[in-house]
């Protein structure tokens, strides 16, 4: 049996080999990244622990006498310099922009030896971790040689449009494969099963619609597409509310100046069912935040993370007026005068949740054990690795990026699951006890993953098994897609068996996607790391306008398969799904510069 730490490379049809071997002179394994200490962090403030060691908390090897085996590996290939002292004033360098998650981050950087520069034009830096993107920073960004957090175009799903048009057309894709395809398909989620029903205001057609089949006994919460910590949101539970809404819509339509406007951002709005039998802990509303990670662009590695629960101080009350009983994050808690006496009541561990869903439900609804852990966490999984293929084919992608994306999941009292919204640059403070042990974990095993994949992939190295995978589990192993290295021919995929493989064809058309790397023929270290010129929303994530988007087509090949709760991190891929097309999207506001995540 074969294992990950394999030296002989895999023949693949057309007798290509993987890993491919590196180019022609390329550096040796970990060049441009000396002074680094081990991945693995475990304290904030302190040395971080050397994956090499046995202990960890990575999955452990099937016999203690491979254990030499992979610190060999590791020492060999990832830890490149680790003995050597950092040298003063020449970095490496980091820069972090805004104070969401500063200090953890910085002190994670500068245990490995790194030096933390203020000035944010500096493009000399190997980690930049920016709360608001900035147009400059994908410009001079180079491939292959620097991290830079957050996705380009990450708006496909963390703004409310972006996610519901990205959800929309997938379900389409879907659709369209189940009809034509000969080979039967896996059961995969359907959109209505854990998005509550949207509507977006931006368009005529789908703003009447949703004006003519409102009606006072269901309640719709309005929400602005690019906003967060609740600013900007509203109920809608009377015809006086609505009534409301349509004069405002009328008032901007006819303003001559707003007609004159490129997007108009002021509508960029959608109202969403609300959900109105939430779960209540204790009589008080709450939501889970998990973590959506993506590691490691090209390829694509991608990992669910548990976080916490988030309750409301005030009980229940579906009636109430204050917008702070409806929605749980932390902003709209602490305009409560009694925020900082109950703070520590408002967020809690999964463990908690756990032990209370246990205590409290398990019996009465007739729940499996520890229903959190395993149910609950599946579709959570589920959820997140369907709302990633909806979108993959459009990421931007390239060798260095990385996004950790907050998920916003809430539970029924019927124990359904459904997913309220996706956000960028989610919060990373540790005001309560809770926090101090969820986010430092979280921030440090983001980047230890970061950094492990993003080397594995420029020295084309395979990605399984990961040292540094301690909480997060994988969703999405990219290695199986049609991702180029730096400098290296596109790789041909895997022929399927099936009856309904797809065509040479079809596979190139799929390698011709939008977010899809095409090989060049760079002749240069300098070239390969030329950043590609972004379009004129580059500000906004540099994707093409609403119109300006691909036929849908679907990779007949790939097929869905169901996320274990627990997977090894040498598991494979658990969500192998059709890729859609790119969604409709349309140009929306840039977060302003005082955003610091929700």
């Amino acid at each position: 049996m074969r294992t990950a730490l394999d030296t002989q490379p895999r023949r693949q049809a057309g007798g290509r080999e993987w890993p491919p071997p590196p180019p022609p002179g390329a550096e040796p394994v970990g060049a441009g990244w000396a002074h680094e200490r081990p991945m693995g962090s475990s304290h904030v403030d302190g040395a971080l622990s050397p994956l090499s060691q046995p202990d960890q908390d990575a999955d452990p090897l099937e016999d203690s006498g491979a254990a030499k085996p992979r610190a060999t590996f590791l020492e060999r290939h990832l830890l490149v310099g680790e003995k050597q002292s950092p040298s003063t004033g020449s970095g490496p360098f980091f820069y972090i922009g805004g104070t969401n998650g500063v200090a953890i981050i910085s002190s994670y950087c500068k245990s490995k030896g790194w030096q933390r520069i203020q000035d944010g034009r500096r493009d000399d830096y190997r980690l930049k971790w920016c709360e608001v993107k900035c147009r400059d920073s994908y410009l001079s960004f180079r491939e292959g040689e620097q991290l830079l957090y957050q996705l380009p175009n990450n708006k496909l799903l963390t703004t409310k449009i972006g996610l519901l048009n990205a959800l929309r057309e997938y379900a389409r894709v879907i659709s369209r494969v189940s009809r034509t395809s000969s080979c039967p398909q896996a059961k995969m989620l359907k959109m209505e099963e854990f998005f509550p029903e949207t509507y977006r205001l931006d368009i005529r057609d789908e703003r009447e619609t949703f004006f003519s089949l409102f009606d006072e006994t269901q309640t719709w919460i309005c929400k602005p597409t690019a906003s967060n910590q609740g600013k900007g949101i509203f109920l809608l539970r009377s015809q006086h509310d609505l009534a409301t809404l349509q004069a405002k819509v009328q008032s901007l339509e006819d303003d001559p100046v707003y007609r004159r406007m490129p997007f108009r951002t002021p509508q960029a709005r959608v109202a969403q069912r609300y959900i109105e039998n939430p779960l209540l802990l204790d009589g008080k509303k709450f939501d889970v935040r998990s973590y959506l990670l993506i590691a490691c662009a090209m390829p694509y590695m991608v990992f669910f993370g548990h976080g916490y629960a988030r309750l409301t101080l005030s009980l229940y009350d579906p009636h109430s007026q204050d917008l702070s009983g409806h929605l749980t994050n932390q902003f709209m808690q602490k305009k409560s005068p009694l925020y900082m006496l109950l703070k520590e009541d408002t967020v809690w561990s999964m463990e908690q949740l756990n032990r209370y869903i246990n205590d409290k439900f398990s019996k009465t609804k007739g729940l499996p054990r520890d229903w959190v852990f395993t149910t609950f966490t599946k579709q959570m999984q589920q959820i997140m690795a369907h709302c990633f293929l909806a979108v993959k084919s459009k990421l931007e992608c390239k060798l260095g990026y990385f996004d950790l994306i907050g998920c916003d999941f809430l539970i029924d009292d019927n124990f359904k699951v459904w997913l309220l919204e996706m956000n960028s640059n989610p919060a990373l403070h540790t005001n309560c006890e809770v926090l101090k042990e969820v986010i430092p974990r979280v921030v440090m095993e983001t980047l230890d993953l970061a950094l492990e994949t993003f080397q594995k992939s420029l020295c084309s190295q395979r990605m399984l098994p990961l040292l540094s995978q301690r909480g997060f589990v994988l969703l999405h192993n990219g290695e199986m897609d049609v991702w180029p290295r730096l400098g290296m021919p596109r790789l041909l995929p895997r022929q399927p068996t099936t009856s309904g493989a797809a065509s040479p064809a079809s596979l190139l058309r799929a390698a011709d996607r939008p977010g899809t790397r095409r090989p060049g023929a760079p002749h240069s270290p300098q070239e390969r790391a030329r950043p590609h010129a972004l379009g004129p929303d580059s500000a906004q994530g540099g994707e093409p306008e609403a119109g300006d988007t691909e036929p849908p087509r679907a990779d007949s090949g790939d097929r869905s398969r169901e996320p274990s709760p627990q997977p090894r991190a040498d598991s494979g891929d658990p969500s192998r799904e059709p890729s859609p097309a790119p969604a409709e999207e349309d140009g929306e506001d840039r977060k302003p510069e005082d955003h610091r995540g929700s």
